[in-house]
């Protein structure tokens, strides 16, 4: 088609809108976000001459990748690895990272507190995502006087190379542990979470010990790119999906070209207490084909028989497709409270009666399989 056959194309490119990316988190040493979307959306209004119908052949692109640019990262050489690192960190020697930010990620209405913390480890601890760091807090252990504090694990909320993509740091998402005396309804610091409080309290620069890193249990398998991946998390049992969604949809990493289904399932109270809900839903804007995002939201939502909607709820919402991906290879991982696995146990066997299958075989053949995770604390 000529260029006289067209009399007007115009490109117009907005950036930003309800898809900000919080500017912290996406700092690099290159490019600066500007609280802007980081994905511009390329719209092509073409004409013809006559005023008729548009040429359709002229949008030869695909839109879907011109409109979807990923963030360069490196050490690429952090995909050399054929095992993931190890406990490379033990509690009597560990290492001495510096706090980067603190940031809280909930809003007024969410109960309790939560922090996404970035950790500079100068790339001397490295990991994979769906690993942990153990972190030491500073004082003594009053049950060992004398004694340095025990680890308290937390899964790793970022890739391996961080949220500066420079393989430096990693990131944290840390509920704050606060207890009320049920006589009095008031707080008692003296029993709060001696490890969750020093970390939400930290200031950039502070300095704090870490191990690790550890856990095999939640690696994202790689070997298949087109696999299909069911998350459920409730809670800061988000992060390890955290670090799978960017790694799959953020990350331009050469190794590893994801195709296939990322589904995640997010049960927390309400609307405030979503957790990296915009970077989410820019994933689900930007890839529709590749991922799904359902929210259960205990305070707000209703579950069909009424009740409080609780993430067991949704997998019972879906439980016909949730099979179906099972029992064709997806793999599935469950991440948060140890309390949130009985009430999902008790859908799945529901569901698998349902269907005249026995949950006890079928659990045991996807464990066999490799394709069931658990990460519960």
């Amino acid at each position: 088609m000529s260029h006289s056959a067209l009399s007007q194309v115009s490109v117009t490119v907005p950036v930003g809108g309800d898809y900000s990316v919080r500017k912290s988190v996406f700092k690099t040493n290159n490019i600066s976000f500007h609280d802007k979307s980081w994905a511009p959306m390329v719209t092509l209004d073409l004409k013809t001459k006559s005023g008729g119908p548009r040429d359709r052949h002229i949008v030869c692109m695909s839109v879907q990748q011109a409109s979807v640019p990923k963030v360069a990262v490196s050490p690429l050489e952090l995909e050399n690895a054929n095992e993931p690192p190890l406990n490379l960190y033990k509690p009597k020697e560990p290492y001495t990272a510096t706090i980067v930010s603190v940031e809280r990620l909930v809003g007024p209405k969410a109960p309790g507190e939560t922090c996404h913390i970035v950790i500079d480890h100068g790339g001397n601890v490295p990991y994979w995502e769906g690993q942990s760091y153990g972190v030491i807090p500073p004082g003594e252990n009053p049950k060992k006087p004398g004694s340095p504090h025990n680890v308290r694990l937390y899964s790793i909320a970022s890739t391996r190379y961080g949220d500066f993509f420079d393989g430096k740091t990693a990131s944290l998402c840390v509920r704050r542990a606060v207890y009320y005396d049920p006589e009095t309804g008031n707080e008692d610091p003296s029993k709060n979470g001696v490890c969750s409080n020093f970390l939400c309290n930290s200031k950039a620069g502070d300095k704090v010990q870490i191990t690790g890193p550890s856990g095999k249990i939640m690696l994202l398998p790689e070997d298949n790119p087109n696999a299909t991946h069911i998350m459920i998390a409730t809670g800061t049992g988000v992060a390890p999906f955290r670090g799978y969604l960017r790694r799959m949809f953020m990350e331009s990493v050469p190794t590893f070209k994801f195709g296939g289904l990322a589904w995640l399932f997010l049960g927390v109270a309400n609307s405030d207490s979503l957790l990296y809900d915009e970077e989410f839903t820019k994933y689900l804007k930007d890839y529709p084909d590749n991922f799904r995002y359902d929210r259960a939201l205990s305070r707000e939502q209703k579950n069909k028989s009424g009740g409080k909607m609780y993430v067991q709820d949704k997998i019972e919402e879906y439980s016909d497709e949730i099979f179906k991906l099972l029992d064709a290879g997806a793999h599935i991982y469950f991440c948060g409270l140890k309390g949130m696995m009985p009430g999902i146990q008790e859908t799945l066997k529901k569901v698998a009666e349902q269907r005249g299958e026995s949950w006890e075989e079928k659990l045991s053949q996807l464990k066999k399989n490799k394709q069931w995770h658990v990460e519960v604390y």
